[in-house]
């Protein structure tokens, strides 16, 4: 970021998109769209796997491909339709901005084996501990299964720790059903109608009580309530 270049703008793009270095050489001079109110997705060609796709970006990517367009316009290389001019061959590009990162790592007093392949697991990983589903990371990195992915992501025990408090904290099976109108029968059969879904609930509430106390007295009120709901049952029979 602080040197601007070509080459740091290709990186930056590289890291915030998760593309490959191939899929970057090859994008077309128009391949920021605009998908919405600022909302824009960059159309990657056709990849290692034959496929192409469209990546959601944001306003610092957007800029980035703005420079990178500005940089195109300077280069006295003829125009074909690429946003990054070919100086001779797709190789020779390639090799020129692989040097780059390795002089950029030494500049940082980074290990300079730091390959531009490095930057599209980060991406999947940052992905995955932001939220977003495995099977969306999966899309956005155009795999085709998802063995491939979990070589990609880095799952490490923090974010485990991270996923199993969420889980506990707000679990799935307690989200807040829709509410149905229940008509209850007349007479004893009614009663038991709603004894049964007095008892469901409470088995709810209890599921969400942290408190054990609270929990153990709310246990012992649904046992009582079987109790009751067993003294009404004989009342039908007789």
């Amino acid at each position: 970021m602080r040197r601007n270049d070509l080459g740091g703008n290709v990186f930056l793009l590289l890291r915030h998109t998760g593309m490959r270095i191939g899929e970057c050489v090859d994008l077309s001079y128009d391949c920021l769209h605009a998908t919405g109110p600022n909302l824009w997705a960059l159309h990657l060609p056709l990849g290692k796997l034959k496929t192409e796709r469209m990546v959601p970006v944001d306003a610092f990517v957007r800029d980035l491909v703005h420079r990178l367009r500005f940089f195109r316009s300077l280069d006295p290389l003829p125009d074909n339709g690429r946003l990054l001019a070919w100086p001779g061959s797709r190789v020779s590009l390639l090799a020129r901005l692989r040097d780059y990162l390795h002089l950029a790592c030494h500049s940082a007093g980074l290990p300079t084996n730091i390959v531009p392949h490095q930057l599209r697991h980060t991406y999947g990983t940052e992905m995955l501990r932001a939220g977003m589903g495995f099977a969306a990371v999966m899309k956005l990195l155009g795999h085709a299964s998802p063995h491939m992915t979990m070589h990609y992501v880095d799952v490490t025990l923090t974010d485990l720790q991270r996923e199993f408090q969420l889980a506990r904290s707000k679990p799935r099976h307690l989200v807040p059903q829709p509410k149905t109108q229940v008509s209850l029968r007349a007479g004893l059969d009614g009663l038991i109608d709603f004894l049964l879904a007095t008892q469901h609930h409470m088995e709810i509430v209890g599921r969400s009580l942290q408190d054990s106390h609270q929990r153990t007295c709310l246990n012992r009120l649904a046992n009582r309530l079987t109790k009751i709901l067993s003294e009404t049952r004989k009342l039908q029979t007789t």
